[in-house]
């Protein structure tokens, strides 16, 4: 039980509240001290009195008014003269004296709770001021015993009253507590159990019903969690079914395009120059066909594979990247042009690299195409001591505000009618496996700027890749 929120809130609660008693019962003592010590000097000026009405009383009357008044002795001081009213023995000497007439509340509590200490019975001398002006003062000695007794006696009942309440207070705010915090929270810990059971399930969804604002938004929050969960594993499940396809016919197009190298190779055995020219260029592009379907048929067992990093001169990609975008048909004319250092060298996959800026300059160039105007596509590049930064800029019309919202989303971030936005999410995920980042930097009416960071790291090796194509390295064509 004191482990579970509504136990301890009693457990508190109970502590708390005999705390607040406590605090109660110190001063309510001291004035239950007070009263007592005030009526037993009242008594005694009522008796006092009587012997002012007749002077001639005798001593066993004497001593009945002294044990009603509970006390010794009574001095009562009228016009400045000091009488002793009414006297018996005092069995031992006075140990203190109480002023009453203007005392102080810390000298009340402090004198009240040594005399709850002090289990001794001595005999103290009590002064204050007469009723009803009958005198300047009155002045008895007294046993201290009684008075200690009844303190403790009116303290057990200040207590157990004070126990009876916090059992009682604590007892309405647990069942409070339970109602309005506990058994909702039980609730939400079963709808998040039952969701857990199956998350693809819409309908196990937590509807928001809380009445206390706290527990409203805490529901408010996991139905937002939930929902988008649920899309995810949505999406997730699409996303298999779909690399399932893939792979399959990534499978018979490998062997498509593998016919293909073959007849591409005997190309370039060709005499004719334009042949020889081109043939290259066509090898190159199979060959990253062909790479591209074993790498789709892997896509279903894991993610992309980490890049093979190697050294590279940028330049000589690049234009390989804009010389295969200026044979692509195109509605409106569109111009490529290069910016890049003809001595910056980059650390990357080059593979990788390819397939990330021929996405980034494809979608330029159907942007542009839906504007219906000519347009430039721009690579430029620059560096710094802690990275390689690559742009890629176009004077299309800018990106929609639905694929802002999810860019780099599978399915969501397509960036044109009909797109599936994997194109950018792949790109995204390829440049992450280099430890960089890629991130539109602009999107207005007057153009989009993609921007790729490569981080430097460690020191590039001294080698270039030997396996990279040789017109990528040397940067002819």
């Amino acid at each position: 039980m004191f482990k579970t929120l509504s136990g301890r809130f009693l457990i508190l609660t109970i502590i708390f509240v005999m705390l607040a008693e406590v605090l109660i019962f110190v001063p309510s003592v001291a004035r239950f001290r007070e009263d007592y010590l005030l009526a037993r000097l009242e008594r005694a000026q009522i008796a006092s009195l009587a012997l002012l009405a007749d002077d001639m009383i005798d001593q066993t009357l004497e001593i009945e008014l002294l044990e009603n008044a509970g006390v010794f002795n009574v001095v009562l001081r009228r016009d400045e003269m000091r009488q002793l009213m009414l006297s018996s023995p005092i069995p031992s000497p006075i140990t203190a004296t109480y002023d009453l007439r203007d005392p102080s509340a810390y000298e009340l509590i402090s004198d009240a709770l040594m005399r709850l200490v002090r289990s001794e019975d001595e005999i103290i001398r009590v002064i204050g001021s007469p009723t009803r002006d009958a005198g300047l003062l009155i002045e008895v000695t007294m046993m201290t015993g009684p008075l200690r007794m009844a303190m403790l006696d009116y303290g057990m009942r200040i207590l157990v009253l004070s126990a009876v309440i916090s059992i009682v207070t604590a007892g309405l705010l647990f069942l409070a507590v339970r109602r309005l915090l506990v058994v909702p929270i039980k609730g939400v810990v079963q709808h998040m159990k039952s969701y857990a059971e199956a998350p693809e399930d819409a309908r196990r969804i937590i509807t928001p019903e809380a009445d206390v604002t706290e527990l409203r938004e805490a529901e408010d929050a996991l139905q937002s969690m939930q929902t988008e969960l649920t899309s995810l594993l949505r999406q997730k499940e699409r996303l298999a079914q779909l690399g399932a396809a893939v792979a399959k016919i990534s499978h018979d197009l490998r062997n498509i395009l593998t016919t293909t190298q073959l007849i591409a190779d005997r190309m370039e055995m060709s005499e004719d120059p334009k042949v020889k020219r081109a043939a290259p260029k066509l090898v190159n592009s199979i060959s990253r066909a062909v790479t591209l379907c074993e790498s789709t048929l892997t896509f279903g067992r894991s993610e992309e594979p980490p890049p093979a990093l190697t050294r590279l001169p940028l330049a000589g990609l690049v234009e390989e990247v804009l010389d295969s975008e200026r044979l692509a048909e195109s509605e409106v004319p569109v111009t490529y042009r290069a910016e890049i250092p003809p001595e910056m060298v980059v650390r990357c996959d080059p593979e990788q690299l390819h397939r990330v800026l021929s996405n980034l300059v494809r979608n330029a160039r159907q942007a542009i195409a839906s504007r219906k105007e000519p347009g430039e596509v721009v690579i430029g590049a620059r560096e710094d001591e802690a990275a390689w930064v690559v742009d890629v800029r176009d004077t299309g019309p800018g990106l929609p505000k639905k694929a802002l919202e999810h860019l780099f989303t599978p399915f969501q971030g397509g960036t044109r009618k009909g797109g599936t936005g994997l194109g950018l999410a792949i790109s995204a995920e390829l440049i992450r496996g280099h430890g960089g980042t890629l991130e539109l930097t602009r999107s207005d009416g007057t153009g989009t700027v993609f921007t790729i960071s490569l981080p430097k790291g460690q020191a590039i090796p001294t080698e270039v890749a030997d396996d990279f194509p040789l017109a990528v390295r040397t940067g002819s064509h």
